[in-house]
Order: structure tokens, then C-alpha cells, then sequence
């Protein structure tokens, strides 16, 4: 009877402890992901894309428990203006004015949080965003469908991360030439396999 209570007992602490089998880390298709943006100033805005370069989403069954998201910072592209112009916007996007892609060439969003917001595949999610080598704590809501990918919409200000070209917050008298604090990503995330 001893030696049966020993087995049982190693038995279940073994199963106590084993990592979850549920748990799934899934990669991001980085082919078929796509990154929108749109920064608005007073006379307008400007759109394009960003391509992410690597990443993961992680699943516990069929919630979301964790990931990250690694944007590769030389890829962004002008979408809304001519060759000429738009080649020169994204040269100043990437000049130390901006996001000075030669010292920071990507920006990475780690999940620290999730929370469902009430439906399947609804949550509002915490992570850490770090652009230009600065941490922030941001707060986002995503439509995750398990073994598909997301989509998620996040509002930046840019002067958090101590980007201040053109900025009204930083600066008197720019009139017509402010660029607006905030600007927003439109990610739309697919998964491997």
C-alpha cells in the first residue's frame, strides 16, 4: 500500500508542476502581416505601411495569453503622395528628427497583459511599446481569432518617446506646420501554418 501512495503522490506532483500542454506559440506570417499608418498635421495627413519583421502570438487553448511584435523600422513606405515626395517624407520619418531607423532600426511591442473585454476574441491587452529605445506602458483592444492572427488599432504619442519635430506641445508659432502628436497603427497580424 506504502509503495502505492508513493507512485500516486510522485504521479501527482508531476502533474502539478508539468507545463501546460495547452499553451501554443504561434508565429506571426510576417509575408502576409501588414502595418497601416496615418500621422495627421493641421494642413492634412500622410499614410503608408510598415512591415513587421518577426513575432509571435501565444495561446492558451483557444485564449490569448501573451506575444510580441517586432516592426522593422526601414521598411516604412509613403502610400499617399508622388515617387519624389513620398521618398523624401520617409527620409525625414526615418532622420533623427523622427525615429533615426540608422540607431533604432526596429520597434517591438511585448505583451505583458490580457484581459477579455466579455466576447470570444475580444481583449484589451497591455504591453510594453518601445520606440527609439524608449519603454512605455500602452493599452490596445484586439480581435484575436486563435490560430488566425489579430487586429488592432493603437493610438501613439509620438512625444512620449521624445519625437518632438513640428510638435504644438514642444514648440511656439508653427502655425500650419504643426504635426500633430499622435499618430495611429493599424496592424493586421496572420499567423503561420
Amino acid at each position: 500500500m506504502m509503495k502505492f501512495l508513493k507512485v500516486a503522490t510522485i504521479a501527482l506532483l508531476g502533474f502539478a508542476f508539468a507545463p501546460n500542454q495547452l499553451e501554443a506559440q504561434m508565429n506571426i506570417d510576417t509575408e502576409r502581416s501588414v502595418i497601416k499608418w496615418v500621422g495627421k498635421k493641421v494642413t492634412g495627413e500622410h499614410s503608408g505601411t510598415i512591415n513587421v519583421k518577426e513575432g509571435y502570438l501565444t495561446f492558451e487553448g483557444e485564449e490569448l495569453i501573451g506575444g510580441k511584435v517586432v516592426v522593422d523600422m526601414n521598411s516604412i513606405v509613403c502610400s499617399d503622395l508622388d515617387a519624389e515626395s513620398g521618398a523624401k517624407l520617409v527620409g525625414h520619418l526615418k532622420s533623427d528628427d523622427f525615429f533615426g531607423v540608422d540607431k533604432h532600426p526596429t520597434a517591438t511591442f511585448v505583451i505583458t497583459n490580457v484581459a477579455s473585454r466579455g466576447e470570444t476574441g475580444d481583449y484589451k491587452v497591455t504591453g510594453e511599446l518601445q520606440i527609439k529605445g524608449i519603454k512605455k506602458t500602452q493599452k490596445v483592444n484586439a480581435r484575436v481569432g486563435a490560430g488566425k492572427g489579430a487586429k488592432v488599432n493603437i493610438t501613439i504619442d509620438r512625444s512620449d518617446f521624445n519625437i518632438r519635430y513640428g510638435s504644438g506641445s514642444f514648440f511656439d508659432n508653427l502655425g500650419d506646420k504643426t504635426i500633430y502628436d499622435e499618430f495611429d497603427l493599424m496592424m493586421t497580424l496572420r499567423l503561420q501554418g
